[in-house]
Parts: structure tokens; sequence; C-alpha cells
């Protein structure tokens, strides 16, 4: 029976997409962020690189989190990320070489990457195995949507494109500078702003709601 004092896992999950959106709402992993959302695809693939990793060490070490002593902790938390993000370049070496080489340095900087290492403190470490997955997978596809959402503004309208495919009619005049690096940042500020709005906004009406009630 789940403790009553405990979130739901549809609090959980949508904490991760909504509430606690590691790039939108915590503004954390805001390296990889700008650097590889060039485009849409290279986003969305950043984004399940996340999921699988933060996914997997916080089931994992939520499964350990009893028997490893506390003055170790952080350094078994990241040698367990480490290892499930060898084990990912592993595989999209293998089978997505192209997306392999795209992600380039930023695959294995995944390792340091704050928002896994930070779930494994706040969240993994705390909870049984099947809330600590639901976080992860919250949190990741949280993640993910961000950097594709970001990714896919910048290479429409600075390329036209979106996942590779031309939208835009061959008349329209890309803003080159939304690719490049200074880009990545008006993006990235105007989109926070935006989703910060929208979602303190909602926060307001619902607690407005809930004192008429």
């Amino acid at each position: 029976m789940r403790n009553p004092n405990q979130p739901s896992a549809r609090a959980v999950f949508m904490n991760g997409i909504l509430g606690e959106n590691p790039v939108f709402r915590l503004v954390l992993g805001v390296c990889p962020t700008l650097a590889v959302t060039t485009t849409a695809i290279n986003g969305f693939g950043m984004g399940l690189a996340v999921v699988f990793v933060l996914t997997c060490s916080n089931a994992f070490i939520a499964m350990i989190r009893n028997i490893v002593p506390d003055k170790v902790r952080i350094p078994v938390f990241v040698v367990v990320i480490c290892s499930f993000v060898t084990l990912l370049q592993m595989l999209l070496q293998a089978f997505i070489p192209v997306l392999y080489n795209a992600l380039g340095i930023f695959l294995p900087l995944i390792v340091v990457n704050c928002i896994i290492l930070a779930r494994a403190e706040a969240f993994a470490q705390r909870n049984a195995v099947i809330p600590a997955i639901v976080d992860g997978i919250g949190m990741g596809l949280g993640f993910t949507i961000a950097l594709t959402l970001i990714a896919s503004v910048r290479e429409l309208l600075g390329n036209g494109t979106m996942f590779g495919i031309a939208l835009l009619p061959a008349t329209f005049e890309p803003a080159i500078l939304l690719i490049l690096a200074p880009g990545a940042y008006i993006t990235f500020g105007l989109l926070l702003g935006i989703v910060n709005a929208i979602v303190e906004r909602a926060q307001k009406n619902k607690a407005k709601g809930g004192a008429n009630a």
C-alpha cells in the first residue's frame, strides 16, 4: 500500500514534465541544452539518451541505497552513472553512429550532467525502485521536451526545416543567427520566460480555484 504522505506516481511523473522541468524550471543541464539544439533530431536524441541514463541510474541507486555508506555515496553514484553512459555510448556507436557522431563530446559528458546526479541525490536514494524509475522517466522526458522545443525553433527559423524536413517556402530568408551560439541563448531565454509565465499563471489560477472552493 502506498504511503499517503508520498506523492502519487502521476504527480512524480508530471513534476518532471512541468513543475520541476529540468531546463525551464530548474535551469539545469544548460550546457548540452545550448550546444546540441542546432537541429531537432540532435535535441531529441540527446533527450532520449538522458532518459535512458537517468532512468537506469535512478533505478539502480534506489536498489542499493540501503547498503551504500553515506561517506562514499557520491563516488558510488558517479560510478553507476558512468557505467550506464558507457553502455549507452557503445549502443549508439554500434547501432546509431550518425547520432553518436552528432552528439560528440556531449554524450560522455552526460556523466557530469547535474540533472542526473541531482535526481540521484534528491530522489533515488530516498525512495523505492518504482518511484525512482517514474521520476527518472518524468525528468528525462521533461528534458527531452525542452531540448526538442528549443531545437525545433532554432532549426525552423534558422534553416527553414524541422527534423531535416523543409517546412517553409524557398522564398523564406532564414535567420542564420538562431543556429549559431548567440541564437541558442536568445531562443533559450525567450522560451524560458514564456514557459515560466504560463506555468506560474496556471498555478495562480489553480490556487484561486482552490480558495473559491
